[in-house]
């Protein structure tokens, strides 16, 4: 596995980024984010702002999501293969239903030691096949037993974002289980070509609190400023991405990021606190929060 598609958490200051983010012109003016040289036309109303939940186990729980589902519009809840088991999965689902938020299945490698960020060798009918069997599992637990998307985790997200037998796989997964549901996929990979290929219905996703390198992969978390934890400076990349569909890579440089939902990691350090700013940015900007089934055709 190319270690520039790893997904998931990570450690790292993200002070060199912010340092070359500072060039940009993003600035705060009064109580609200001013995009210099955007042109109206351009600017989006609204976006999906997705989170991973569900990822405790047994008596070990991990993450606040009771505190951070307020604050987003869809999560991918873990279907037992890298973290979750069938009390956690009803207790998120339940969680998810009260709170008004869109369901989604999080499906992994069977990696439960290794949180399923370790790479796994698997046929492709291995990959249709735990991908299938945690999606129905999830499915089991929402009222009508209806989910709104899929999104893999750890390191099956990174292998399928250059991996074409990977994402094939995955796709053809989702598509045989229910050809309405929305594939997340990160925005501009090979995986969302092939999804797209397929005729699935694409949400394309960027992170808010995840460093980006210049060929628009994520950059991997074994790399100091992997995970950003700078509040201001997550909060200022996310409202650039939802407004402009542009992000700046580690290089200084600024590139196209189209995405239609925006992940936070739960169990990044300040995470309620960072999804309630992020809200309150994303709203000063004019920008909607609605769950990705709004979004997407």
């Amino acid at each position: 596995m190319s270690a520039r598609h790893e997904e998931g958490g990570g450690v790292g200051s993200g002070h060199g980024v912010r340092a070359t983010e500072a060039r940009y012109a993003i600035a705060q003016v009064g109580s609200n984010w001013r995009y210099r040289g955007v042109p109206a036309a351009r600017q989006r109303g609204v976006i999906d702002f997705n989170c991973d939940m569900g990822e405790s186990f047994g008596a070990y729980k991990l993450g606040l999501d009771e505190e951070v589902i307020k604050h987003v519009s869809s999560v991918n809840i873990a279907a037992g293969f890298h973290a979750g088991d069938p009390n956690w999965m009803a207790r998120t689902v339940w969680l998810a239903e009260q709170q008004g938020v869109a369901i989604g299945a999080h499906p992994s490698y069977p990696d439960l030691p290794g949180f399923g960020r370790r790479d796994m060798t698997l046929t492709p009918e291995e990959v249709r096949n735990v991908v299938t069997y945690q999606i129905g599992a999830l499915a089991a637990f929402p009222a009508g037993h209806r989910l709104q998307h899929v999104k893999p985790h750890g390191a099956m997200y990174n292998k399928a974002v250059g991996d074409e037998a990977e994402a094939s796989a995955i796709v053809e997964a989702i598509r045989a289980y229910d050809p309405s549901l929305i594939h997340v996929v990160l925005a501009g990979s090979k995986w969302e070509q092939v999804a797209r290929k397929a005729g699935a219905r694409v949400a394309r996703e960027a992170y808010s609190d995840r460093a980006i390198t210049p060929q628009g992969t994520l950059v991997p978390r074994s790399q100091p400023g992997a995970v950003i934890h700078d509040e201001e400076l997550v909060v200022r990349r996310t409202v650039k991405i939802a407004v402009e569909g542009r992000v700046v890579a580690v290089d200084g440089s600024e590139i196209e990021f189209d995405a239609d939902t925006i992940c936070l990691h739960g169990d990044t350090p300040g995470a309620v606190q960072l999804a309630l700013e992020i809200r309150k940015e994303l709203a000063k900007a004019g920008v909607k929060v609605k769950p990705m089934r709004e979004i997407i055709p």
